[in-house]
């Protein structure tokens, strides 16, 4: 059809149009939500330091040695005067919860919402609930004096190659990241070793990042040994560094 001399547009194309224009608009106003998990994480972990992120499998089971051991370490964290961070889930999340709720110290829980596994655990005394991946992880980092690592999946690898990778590239300070499970860790630790540092893949110095830990009292005096020399707090250096992850 045409009109005046010009075509009309198809009115194929005019819906088309119509679903890009509303596409956007759905993008645009997200941004809002990305932006409120932010707010709300800032609100209430701002003022939360000392803190320790704990991870590990979402599936352990609580007779699991695993899990037992993972409510030693949050217990003596949280009695330490460190709040517990975890993923707010099952497995080595809800044991890391429940030692710091029946500690001294507050028990975080930065949940997540997935089509399965993900079920809040009971033992929070802060519990924040994300949508996106990335702004949780963000929490997990930004807010935690150091990172404690149980045996895991995909996930947990996630978690425990951000902050390498953050720590690393100066993307963020320097953190004690301690990984509980010799057996476990032990032959990804060699790879690291005997592959990617042998390659030039990353640096011998690199490896220095990371402590491979088993015993819970260990773990605890690790951290404090990390910071008899400087503050928990960060420097303005670093919490500059922290508002670009």
């Amino acid at each position: 059809m045409e009109q005046n001399g010009k075509k009309l547009p198809r009115l194929q194309e005019l819906a088309h149009r119509e679903r890009a224009t509303e596409k956007k608009a759905r993008e645009s106003w997200h941004m809002f939500t990305i932006m409120a998990e932010f707010i709300e994480a800032t609100e209430h972990l701002s003022e939360l330091r000392p803190a320790v992120s704990v991870f590990g499998s979402a599936r352990t089971r609580p007779e699991d040695p695993y899990y037992l051991k993972g409510v030693e370490i949050a217990r003596r964290l949280s009695d330490a005067g460190l709040a517990v961070i975890s993923g707010g889930g099952p497995g080595i999340m809800e044991a890391a919860n429940k030692g710091a709720f029946e500690g001294k110290s507050l028990s975080v829980g930065l949940n997540i919402e997935l089509p399965r596994e993900q079920t809040s655990n009971i033992w929070q005394d802060v519990s924040i609930s994300f949508r996106h991946f990335f702004a949780r992880k963000v929490a997990f980092v930004k807010y935690a004096d150091a990172y404690v690592v149980l045996p895991g999946g995909f996930g947990t690898l996630d978690e425990m190659t951000e902050v390498l990778t953050l720590i690393q590239t100066g993307k963020t300070r320097r953190i004690p990241v301690i990984l509980v499970g010799t057996a476990f860790w032990g032959g990804l630790l060699d790879w690291f070793r005997n592959t990617l540092a042998k390659d030039g893949m990353i640096s011998p110095e690199d490896l220095d990042i990371v402590q491979l830990i088993d015993e819970p009292t260990n773990i605890v005096d690790a951290i404090f040994a990390f910071y008899e020399e400087r503050e928990f707090e960060p420097s303005d250096e670093e919490r500059q560094k922290t508002l670009y992850l």
